[in-house]
């Protein structure tokens, strides 16, 4: 299930935005302005933004110029009542990866969000380039050293997941989420086995570790 963020300070429009992109499949979480959705993506992953333009505190394009300041690649899609050129450039020079103009078409904007989740799953869910180490989607591999190792799909998932977002603390209830899916009978210590045989298979990997935040979770940190 793809995690949703919507920056918007109208709360009809959040509310709307809302229940329609959850009828559609989606995790939603809502921020009232750009500062509260800089604060949540900065303490959890979210797999795009919908943002709209003039917010209190802090506006979309601020928001968005920050979060590619922090080299955050997260697709967004903008949000504005303004049909203007200058504000369509600003909104692209910003980062933003795609435009929209109110009064919104929710069947539009989620026929838009899908095709930029689509997009940026061709683009980044292949192949994934850490220092000297590569890990290949499509064959389940990690090759660095010169030297290709084939992980198991579920350990690889895990792994491919965390270092997709290097830094950001996953919990063991997100991973089985995303990796084995709601519905699995799997517990948090399946979890806890799989990150142990990747720590032994990257033993000698000196690209990327897997980090125990104790109480909390695991992250991937890349070394220098």
């Amino acid at each position: 299930m793809f995690k949703l963020i919507i920056a918007e300070d109208d709360f009809e429009l959040r509310q709307l935005f809302s229940h329609v992109l959850i009828k559609n499949g989606f995790s939603v979480t809502c921020a009232e302005n750009g500062q509260q959705a800089l604060e949540l993506i900065n303490s959890d992953y979210y797999d795009l933004l919908i943002s709209d333009v003039m917010m209190p505190v802090m506006d979309g394009f601020t928001l968005v110029k920050k979060l590619r300041e922090d080299n955050k690649s997260i697709p967004v899609l903008m949000i504005t009542a303004k049909d203007t050129f200058d504000d369509m450039r600003e909104g692209f020079t910003s980062g933003t990866d795609d435009y929209m103009v109110k009064p919104i078409n929710v069947n539009e904007m989620v026929l838009r969000i899908n095709a930029l989740l689509r997009r940026v799953k061709t683009q980044t869910e292949r192949q994934l380039t850490i220092g000297g180490s590569v890990l290949d989607y499509d064959s389940f591999s990690i090759t660095y050293d010169n030297k290709s190792i084939i992980i198991p799909q579920k350990e690889f998932m895990v792994l491919f997941k965390m270092a997709s977002y290097p830094g950001k603390i996953f919990t063991k209830q997100q991973l089985l989420d995303d990796v084995w899916g709601y519905s699995t009978e799997s517990d948090s210590h399946t979890v806890e086995v799989h990150i142990g045989r990747l720590r032994d298979r990257l033993k000698d990997n000196k690209d990327l570790s897997i980090v125990t935040m104790r109480g909390v979770g695991y992250k991937v940190i890349y070394n220098e």
